[in-house]
Order: structure tokens, then sequence, then C-alpha cells
């Protein structure tokens, strides 16, 4: 048996299926992400974007801070800002307090304890580094160099804080869930708003979902465990990509709403991702590397939202600066112009790009007691 496979016996990965703006379906807003359940796990890593964020980017970049470093983000759960992209919990915080773990701190401001667990993503964050971004003429966009290779790397440098030898590493990791998503859809983002065309996007499918499956492979023998990558969920439901990217013809527009073109383009993605990943489960048939729907589950939510009682229908924002869907690119949430709805519970859209903690919750739920992973977490 190699290393690698070795090394990736007992250590479980999330492989999420998440981009922004993505509605779900299944249970409300809640307490604690579906009910405590019985550790199954004593720690928890995270990597990934402005979905999984808990302050690494509002420690990185000052110019985060002015947005989502101040209110309303952070109003509902904490009653003050994180640095999470949100009015309140993610669904990491869901998943860490169903297992009974403390929120993960991120990073760039952990504590001296990091044996429960650290949260590496990035708001902004990419698949691909910026040499890619820099060659397709996009690199003007970035947030943040902080891409997942980046992430990868605070991860080997924290190990030595959390075991000593490759026995204690595979003991502690093997009770370890690692989260790795979402990554990848801000490389789509990034290439989208400079002005790239779906055809173009496609073809850099293959070199993002390598990315992120490679990743997930990377040298597993030196016992940071397995990686697992994201996948998109129907962008075109998405107010941002809906408000950015019009259309006077309604044959465009699917019975939801949403733009059939994006959300073919994300159906791909999914495809090709799922395809790597299946290589990877043949090639190292003891690790656990599951994989969420989010795409079916976000369009099964998006067809019947007022069912999930979110009485504001997929598509409208609860922060934003008015239009159709209340987002507006020169008054986004939390700037002049812009304004916050009352019951952020009612809504799943947050500020066109991010979801509400009620949001957040149901994509909980869903990977918790769903049938959207694969296999079960649980």
């Amino acid at each position: 048996m190699s290393r690698a496979m070795a090394a990736s016996r007992r250590v479980s990965v999330f492989v999420a299926a998440l981009v922004c703006c993505s509605l779900v379906r299944l249970s409300r807003c809640g307490g604690g992400g579906g009910g405590q359940r019985a550790q199954n796990y004593t720690s928890m890593f995270s990597f990934g974007d402005s979905l999984t964020d808990t302050g690494n980017l509002v420690v990185s970049s000052p110019l985060s801070f002015s947005i989502v470093g101040k209110y309303p983000y952070g109003m509902t759960y904490f009653h003050r800002p994180t640095g999470r992209c949100s009015d309140g919990r993610l669904v990491v915080d869901f998943l860490a307090q169903a297992f009974g773990l403390p929120l993960l701190q991120p990073y760039l401001s952990r504590g001296e304890d990091v044996t429960r667990g650290v949260n590496f993503a990035v708001g902004g964050a990419t698949a691909m580094d910026p040499p890619f971004f820099e060659e397709i003429g996009a690199s003007d966009k970035l947030w943040t160099n902080l891409s997942l290779s980046v992430q990868l790397g605070w991860f080997e440098q924290l190990k030595p804080s959390l075991c000593s030898s490759p026995k204690d590493c595979k003991e502690f990791f093997s009770k370890s869930l690692f989260l790795v998503g979402e990554i990848g859809g801000n490389d789509y983002n990034y290439a989208f708003f400079k002005g790239k065309s779906l055809d173009d996007a496609k073809s850099y499918v293959p070199t993002v979902a390598g990315a992120v499956a490679d990743a997930t492979e990377a040298d597993q023998g030196r016992g940071g465990g397995p990686r697992g990558g994201p996948g998109t969920l129907p962008i075109g439901c998405s107010s941002a990509y809906l408000t950015l990217h019009p259309s006077s013809n309604r044959s465009d527009y699917d019975s939801t709403g949403c733009l059939k073109t994006y959300n073919d383009f994300a159906q791909h993605h999914n495809a090709v991702l799922q395809d790597k990943l299946r290589l990877l489960r043949r090639s190292y048939p003891e690790a656990r590397i599951m994989y969420a729907d989010y795409y079916g589950a976000a369009m099964s939510f998006a067809q019947n939202p007022k069912q999930f009682g979110f009485r504001h229908g997929a598509l409208r924002t609860c922060c934003g600066g008015g239009g159709p869907y209340n987002f507006n690119p020169k008054a986004s949430c939390g700037v002049r112009g812009s304004s916050v709805c009352t019951d952020p519970s009612a809504y799943a859209n947050w500020d066109g790009v991010h979801l509400t903690e009620a949001g957040y919750h149901a994509i909980a739920n869903s990977i918790l007691n769903g049938p959207y992973t694969s296999p079960r977490l649980l």
C-alpha cells in the first residue's frame, strides 16, 4: 500500500458543491445545525473562500474590512461583525456545532490551542494560483493572492502544533474532518467579471477542476489527510449574475427565473469534477471522499422557496441597494445607498453573493440529514 493510501484510511474529506448565491432545500434555520451529534470527530480543518471564511480575509486585507468588517454583517447570531460574509453563521459553523466542536478560529488570528480545529479559508480565494489569472488577463480582478495552495501551505506549517511524529499524525487526523470547499467558484467569477465568455470559461474547467482534484490527492503521505474539491451550484440563480447578465429574451430563463446558460455551465463543471473524484476514489479506495450535490438541492429549493420558509423567494437579497433582485454593484451591502431587511431568516440570499445564516443552516442540514452527500457524512 502507498504512503498516500495509508495516510488516507480513516480521514474524512467533505467535497463541497457550493458557489456564491446558491439556495438549498431542506429544513429552516434553528439552533445548531440539525442538533448536536455524537462527537464522531475531535477536530475539523476547513479550506475555501468567502462561503467558509470566518475572518482570514479581514485580517489579511484592510480593504475588505470596510465592508464585511462592519454592520450589518454579523447582525443575527454574533451581533457584531466577525469577518464572515453573512448576517450570522456559515455552514462550517453549523457543522462544528453539530459535532460538539468549537467554532473554527481563522488561521491568521488563531489562539494558542489549535487542536480542535482551524479555518484556512479566505474570502475571494481561488483554486488556481495568480499566474493563471495573469495568463487569462484577469489578475486585476483578484481580491486576494491567498489561493488554495497557500492555504494548504498554512496547514503544513501548522501541523507541528498538532502532532509530533508520523504515528501521532496518523492517529490525530484519523479523527479529523477536513472541509475543502467552497473553492473554485471565484476562478470563474473573476473570468466573467473580466468579460470572458462562457466558452472561454468552459475551456478553463478541466484546469480548475484538475487543480482541486490534485489538491485532494497531493502528498497525502505527509499526514495532512486527503483533500476534497468543490463543485458549483446553479450560478444562474445568483442575484449578482442575474443583475450583471440580464436578458430580454424570456427563453433564456428557466421556470425558477434563473439563467439557463450559467446553470448549464455549473453542471458542466460539476460533471468534470465528479469524473476526477471518481478516479481518485478508485486510486484510494480506503479514503472517505464525500461529495455533496448542492446543485440538485439548490434547484429543488429554488422551485419552491416558500415551502421552506423563504417568503421573499429564492432570488432577492436581504441586504442590497435596490433593483429587481435588490442587488446593486454600486451600492452593495454595507455601503452607502444600501439597506438591510428586518428579518434575514425570511431570505436565503444575504448580499447577492453570499447566503443568510438561514440559508447556510439549510445547507448544513442537507449535509447532515439529507440525501445530498455521498457517501453520508455521518
